[in-house]
């Protein structure tokens, strides 16, 4: 950050030349008083601009800095306010506190956004069904294209600001333990096993990713390679004002045969009859957002599966919405899913090499 931070009173032919070193990557720098409080931003339009108004080389940075510059307020951070900041082609973001100092800078280059959730990866099944490969190394911890299959998951979520993430492991939980006591994606994080199996989402009472009431916790089993827009996902959550948001992807049943539709009112008799029909369905992805508050009914230790917690919520009253995944969602859990995840990697990383 300290290579985009000028002074107030540094000259113009300075900021010129600390301009220049920022060569290759964004060329802006935040024009800061000197008790830090933020003045504006400055870039080699602004300077040319000011000299061709009558600036010289020894004027003022904050003499030519733009003073309507776009920022976010640390604490408070508006993801739909970043995606509009990435629309207009803004790449750094000036993160201020409530009275303007400067506290940091978003690179929305290498950060796509800053999503205020916590997430949780559920990575405790045998995964019985990729046997032999699973005997001796978690279905997590299977390498895809050289990286683990949960390594896509936590990259992707670190690329979207998510720094909490925990991990529930169970089968061969000490593997996973070690895998993780180097960062990934620069998050360090956190692992909790399961005494007992706790089903799909009961081991969520394990981890703090559900300590405050107000928040939304994003959980997701870890053995998924999918390409869905977490930002978009937390974002439909929130405008829908949703308790929970289930992630689907499209299923289609075709039946190979003609079908009759009884008629009601005469059950011996057939109202009509459809060729070989096939019927759309949306299918649970296995990728959630939660309110805490629904989280915190999880009984630490008890086993619950997220299915029966989302039946229990919308019992309860709950408003739950769904959301399409539109991209890929593969589901590792058999040899032809395995193969089908490896030759889609392959063909994305010779596709943006």
């Amino acid at each position: 950050m300290k290579k985009h931070i000028i002074s107030s009173d540094a000259s113009l032919l300075e900021a010129l030349d600390r301009l220049n070193g920022l060569s290759g990557g964004a060329m802006t720098l935040f024009v800061t008083e000197a008790d830090g409080k933020m003045a504006g931003t400055l870039t080699d339009g602004d300077i040319r601009r000011a000299l061709l108004g009558g600036a010289s080389l020894d004027s003022a940075a904050a003499d030519a800095a733009m003073s309507g510059f776009r920022f976010v307020t640390e604490g408070t951070i508006d993801a739909g306010a970043l995606r509009r900041y990435r629309s207009e082609g803004i790449v750094l973001i000036p993160v201020l506190d409530g009275s303007g100092h400067l506290k940091g800078v978003l690179d929305l280059s290498r950060q796509r956004s800053c999503l205020p959730l916590k997430a949780v990866l559920m990575a405790g099944g045998k995964g019985e069904r990729l046997r032999p490969l699973t005997e001796h190394t978690p279905k997590p911890l299977l390498q895809i294209e050289g990286k683990a299959i949960i390594d896509y998951n936590v990259e992707a979520l670190a690329a979207c600001g998510i720094t909490d993430i925990s991990v529930t492991t169970r089968y061969l939980a000490e593997q996973i333990e070690r895998h993780f006591e180097k960062p990934v994606g620069g998050v360090k994080v956190k692992c909790v096993c399961e005494d007992s199996p706790c089903g799909t989402i009961g081991a969520v009472a394990l981890t703090d990713a559900a300590s405050d009431p107000d928040g939304n916790t994003l959980v997701m089993n870890s053995d998924l390679l999918t390409t869905i827009s977490f930002e978009d996902f937390y974002l439909h959550h929130r405008d829908s004002g949703a308790d929970i948001t289930v992630a689907v992807v499209p299923y289609q049943v075709s039946v190979p045969f003609a079908i009759l539709a009884l008629d009601p009112e005469k059950p011996d008799f057939v109202s009509g009859i459809e060729e070989k029909p096939s019927y759309s369905y949306y299918a649970n992805a296995g990728i959630y957002i939660f309110s805490n508050k629904i989280l915190q009914q999880l009984v630490p230790g008890k086993r619950c599966d997220a299915t029966d917690l989302i039946s229990d919520a919308l019992k309860q009253g709950a408003r739950c919405a769904y959301f399409p995944i539109k991209g890929t969602w593969i589901d590792v859990g058999s040899h032809v899913d395995f193969r089908q995840a490896a030759e889609l990697m392959r063909h994305h990383n010779s596709f943006n090499s």
